[in-house]
């Protein structure tokens, strides 16, 4: 809750009228100090600076996946036209449309519908795993042709003339990376869950398990049915970036079965959407609660009722629509731009498990299942009750941290040789002007209000620290 809750529930009558920015913090700070807390991480200036720049990292690349989950939407629903109706010349311009589209049916879903999410979240899931058996069965069935073992598991393509076929694997590792993503979605929505430090991370290992074998499954039978991949490239739906669907064109010879197979891939991917605005207007409203953005006094509100952050996510819906603009004029920026999503979202990544393993191997955590109440100790991280201790958590962290630097470095390369202008990877730019405007933000203006995330107290802990022979008082 925020202090001014907080104070009003204990007796105290917060101010009425807007106070100033470093009023606020510095009254905050005082409160929280009587409590023995101080923001989650250290208040250090160094600190400050940092979480400052992980904040707009990860919002930018959970932007990036909302832009990029709509995007493959829009221009889905146009590879879809292509292959029905052949003489169809599908524009930039109509992808763009289509994709706004998109953005607008998931604000609706985030809002007008929004106690609506969960049984829609229920009956994605339901979607999803028969979909997978519904697309699956008839393509390996109806195949007229199929690979051997041997060509599915031995013959690999180097389709970027790379120098080596190592190099070209982890090259075409990024995308599989970007297919793997949103699991940690949970994690930015756990303020809205009940027993969030059981199920959170119960539903990101769950999701993870399940996509990742029905994934593998699905590319495996694809493998097997897709005899010719260079027809299958240049085809009209190829060329425009989803082979897939001629692949299931191929295999099943009619234009309704494949369409049917398609359209529950635009379905799954539409609810990405959905849930990737959900995730990505949290963190905005989180980001800007702990005011680390600009106007956060708007975007830290939440709608009365539906205690839905609509601020954030209106901004979070007009900033995707922006970026579908750029893909009118190129395509190349467009994917650029969305590429910040992989090499953001993998920046958090390494920082949170770095500073996870630093912490392990320090001691700096503590394993009293009690020791969560306690407010002796400022800062004093606790283990929750879902966790991998010992050696095993460290090798997990280790290669977590390994894994990440990997894929960190891989997704500024470009995907194929020779490069040219028009087929650069410029998402190193992306990155790199994404962290200099963060700097350049805090040094203007957020170092006067940014004093680390907000700590939410209890109001019991409120009174105490309120009463002068208190405990609590420092």
């Amino acid at each position: 809750m925020a202090l001014d809750h907080e104070l009003q529930s204990v007796g105290k009558s917060p101010r009425h009228t807007e106070l100033e920015a470093q009023t606020k913090v510095e009254r905050d700070a005082q409160i929280l100090a009587r409590l023995g807390k101080k923001s989650v991480l250290e208040v250090r200036s160094e600190s400050e600076r940092l979480e400052n720049r992980y904040g707009w990292l990860v919002i930018c690349g959970w932007q990036g996946i909302l832009a990029g989950s709509g995007y493959l939407t829009g221009t889905m629903i146009e590879a879809l036209i292509q292959l029905n109706h052949p003489n169809y010349n599908p524009q930039r311009w109509e992808g763009t449309l289509l994709f706004w589209a998109t953005v607008v049916v998931a604000v609706l879903i985030n809002t007008v519908a929004s106690r609506l999410l969960p049984p829609i979240e229920a009956f994605i899931l339901v979607v999803h795993v028969l979909g997978f058996f519904a697309i699956l069965i008839p393509v390996v069935y109806m195949a007229p042709e199929k690979a051997s073992a041997h060509e599915v598991f031995t013959v690999f393509q180097n389709g970027g003339a790379w120098p080596s076929q190592g190099l070209s694997f982890f090259i075409g590792l990024i995308g599989s990376v970007f297919a793997m993503f949103g699991c940690d979605s949970a994690v930015h929505m756990a303020e809205e869950v009940r027993n969030a430090d059981w199920v959170v991370p119960w539903s990101m290992l769950v999701t993870t398990l399940l996509n990742g074998a029905l994934g593998f499954g699905i590319v495996v039978a694809m493998l097997f049915v897709t005899t010719d991949i260079e027809a299958a490239l240049e085809s009209p739906a190829g060329a425009l970036g989803y082979p897939f669907m001629q692949i299931f064109y191929d295999a099943t010879g009619s234009k309704g079965g494949s369409s049917a197979m398609i359209a529950i891939v635009i379905v799954m991917s539409s609810c990405g959407t959905i849930a990737a605005l959900a995730t990505a207007s949290r963190l905005v409203w989180a980001f800007a609660r702990d005011r680390g953005l600009p106007f956060w006094h708007h975007m830290s509100k939440v709608q009365m009722g539906t205690v839905i952050p609509l601020y954030a996510v209106i901004i979070c819906s007009l900033v995707a629509c922006a970026i579908g603009l750029i893909n009118i004029g190129s395509s190349t920026a467009f994917n650029d731009v969305i590429s910040l999503s992989v090499s953001s979202l993998y920046a958090s990544y390494i920082l949170t498990e770095s500073f996870l393993l630093y912490h392990r191997l320090t001691g700096g955590i503590k394993s009293s299942r009690n020791g969560a109440d306690e407010t002796s100790e400022p800062n004093q991280l606790i283990w929750g009750p879902f966790h991998l201790p010992g050696i095993f958590g460290i090798a997990v962290n280790l290669f977590a941290i390994c894994f990440g630097i990997i894929i960190f470095f891989f997704s500024f390369w470009p995907v194929a040789t020779p490069v040219e202008a028009a087929t650069m990877n410029y998402s190193v730019l992306m990155t790199g002007a994404v962290i200099l405007f963060a700097i350049l933000y805090y040094i203007a203006y957020a170092r006067k209000v940014y004093k680390g995330p907000i700590v939410e107290v209890a109001p019991f802990q409120l009174e105490q620290a309120m009463t002068p022979d208190s405990k609590f008082d420092r």
